[in-house]
């Protein structure tokens, strides 16, 4: 009746940021992110690229977001952007606003 939601294909993860990692600066990437840290900063992907953000329930940016595919289950303080495809699992937050395509 509804359709079957398209799930994301097994992302390739390029970077991963560890549980006990925290960054404090702006990231600028590209392929497959992996965040169960923390990083204060802006969180770009690189112009042009079909990169993904994965935020697992224990990781957390204070920072814009600016992703065209994410999967979101942690928190976000700021705004995010993604051009693609935004999702939100059940333990993701937010504080700030959401703009998608």
């Amino acid at each position: 009746m509804f359709g079957k939601k398209k799930a994301f294909s097994a992302a390739r993860i390029d970077t991963l940021v560890g549980q006990g990692t925290e960054i404090n600066g702006d990231l600028v990437f590209s392929g497959g992110l992996h965040v169960d840290g923390k990083i204060n900063g802006n969180v770009v992907a690189e112009e042009g690229s079909s990169a993904i953000l994965i935020l697992s329930e224990f990781g957390r940016i204070e920072g814009e977001v600016t992703v065209p595919n994410m999967v979101l289950n942690g928190e976000i303080v700021g705004d995010v952007y993604g051009s693609i495809r935004v999702e939100l699992a059940p333990k993701s937050r937010i504080k700030g606003s959401v703009y998608y395509n």
